[in-house]
């Protein structure tokens, strides 16, 4: 077997896998506990220097 038939089959299957993993973590991670507060700062930080909507 060669090196390119031994990587391809790793990457049609664990590292798959993984890159699925990844994708789930990250969609997850602002709905975790706790990440109210960061993600209405990330979500205002644009008008932090706004005065009175102008």
């Amino acid at each position: 077997m060669s090196v390119y038939e031994t990587l391809r089959h790793f990457a049609d299957s664990w590292a798959l896998v993984a890159m699925f993993v990844v994708f789930l973590t990250l969609c997850a991670w602002p709905f975790r506990p706790g990440a109210h507060k960061q993600n209405n700062t990330a979500a205002n930080s644009i008008f932090k220097d706004e005065i009175h909507g102008e």
